[in-house]
């Protein structure tokens, strides 16, 4: 026979499953907001990027200096957005954040001037990061609890599949906006396309919005969920953690790893310029990138726990040096479309896995856990500093070698960047090894 649950306890289970739903309901959110923002300030050009330079009417390197603009607002933000984070509600600064980028991005439709453009991006770096970022990651943290590598991988993961569909329809809807003979479109039909999808992205930030506003739960945390990151961020503890050697290195694997990934904003105009594809194809080829993010980082996840998160790095800095010696050597024939698909979708493989893993070496540095904010501060300040000089460099690199040259000597870039995060997580991996053997107890003397 059968025991029927007490009325108390059926009350229970359903509130159980229904905390659970909310919970995914909000974790659903946070992918989709957390996608939204960026569309406007880097999908969107990263994509569309021959299409966006001509509509513009700008240079590569005039792009390069608006992403300077943007990346020097961020790294100020990235230290007072924590804070910021902490004294008011969440789910209200995410709303903001969302809906301030939007409007910003009903500006960009109107295909503004590139002074106009560049304030633009300057108004992002305050929207994304100041606003935006440390809400994400501390709200994706307490949803999280106690299974914190699932949030954040459900997260990046999550983003990526978003960005790829979104990415993909994109380009058929531009492509079905234009003539039958892409060739033959005027500039103001490349216009008003691209127009047009502007504005789909920025209705995609007020839709995210609405979602943020919906499902995340309301209120501030109390200090006991207050970010650590946060909390821990003091003169003091800067101070200790920049006398770490392994802080420094797991800055330089970062920052190598995000030169590489900035380099993905490359590869539609690459095959444009040194293979001849039309704008369709071209956007084609680039969407590819985006469909190996989700693969590699939940990939990259998986193996690190099976190997270690060194090796996979190792793995990953090495299939990113391949990728781009071929491409900077001009090894790939402009009759075989196969061969570079390939390549970029390789090199996109290692690029995402870096991505996934240059924080998860942080759990093998030793770092005090009240040191913790601090370290962060410092490895995003340094890391992440390719969001100030990879824009100007790639867009000097481009405009003064016309054609496949500029594009070459870029990968060459590349490949030196990535040679240094080998050797730098080389050096982490030894020198954490060697630190563990020290701490080791010596073997007794057996008499």
């Amino acid at each position: 026979m059968v025991r029927s649950l007490p009325n108390w306890e059926c009350l229970i289970t359903a509130q159980h499953n229904n905390n659970k739903v909310r919970r995914y309901l909000a974790l659903l959110a946070l992918v989709v907001a957390g996608e939204s923002i960026f569309l406007l300030p880097f999908v969107l050009s990263r994509v569309f990027r021959p299409v966006f330079l001509d509509v513009f009417e700008i240079t590569n390197l005039q792009l390069g200096t608006a992403f300077s603009l943007y990346g020097v607002i961020a790294m100020v933000s990235y230290f007072a957005g924590g804070p910021l984070a902490d004294r008011f509600e969440v789910r209200r600064l995410l709303a903001i954040a969302l809906l301030a980028t939007s409007a910003a991005g009903v500006v960009m439709a109107t295909i503004p001037t590139l002074g106009v453009l560049t304030l633009l991006y300057g108004i992002w770096g305050l929207t994304t990061i100041f606003l935006f970022w440390a809400a994400l990651i501390k709200t994706t943290r307490e949803l999280g609890d106690s299974n914190q590598g699932l949030a954040f991988g459900v997260l990046d993961g999550g983003r990526g599949l978003f960005a790829a569909v979104l990415a993909s329809l994109s380009v058929m809807l531009f492509a079905a906006l234009l003539p039958a003979d892409v060739e033959s479109a005027s500039f103001e039909q490349r216009a008003d396309a691209l127009s047009t999808i502007i504005m789909i992205y920025s209705g995609m930030g007020v839709c995210s919005a609405l979602l943020v506003w919906l499902f995340i739960p309301g209120g501030k945390s109390s200090p006991s969920q207050a970010d650590p990151h946060a909390q821990s961020f003091t003169l003091q503890g800067l101070k200790k953690v920049m006398g770490m050697r392994a802080v420094w290195l797991q800055a330089l694997i970062i920052l190598c790893a995000y030169v590489a990934y900035k380099s993905t904003d490359n590869f539609s105009l690459y095959a444009r310029d040194a293979f001849g594809y039309d704008d369709v194809a071209a956007l084609s080829l680039g969407t590819i990138s985006f469909w190996m993010r989700p693969v590699a980082a939940i990939g990259a996840g998986l193996l690190a726990d099976r190997l270690n998160c060194f090796t996979m790095l190792l793995i990953s800095f090495a299939i990113v040096m391949f990728g781009n010696a071929i491409m900077a050597a001009g090894l790939i024939a402009p009759g075989v479309p196969l061969i570079l698909m390939l390549t970029v979708a390789g090199t996109s493989a290692g690029i995402y896995a870096l991505r996934g893993l240059y924080f998860a070496v942080m759990g093998e540095t030793k770092i005090p856990l009240i040191y913790t904010g601090s370290a962060v501060g410092l490895v995003s300040f340094v890391g992440f500093t390719p969001d100030i000089f990879m824009g100007p460099l790639m867009g000097y690199l481009i405009d003064n070698s016309p054609g496949a040259a500029g594009h070459q000597q870029l990968f060459a870039v590349i490949f030196v960047f990535a040679l240094f995060g080998f050797l730098a997580s080389l050096l982490f991996r030894y020198s954490e090894s060697e630190a563990a053997d020290a701490a080791s107890p010596a073997p007794q003397m057996q008499t």
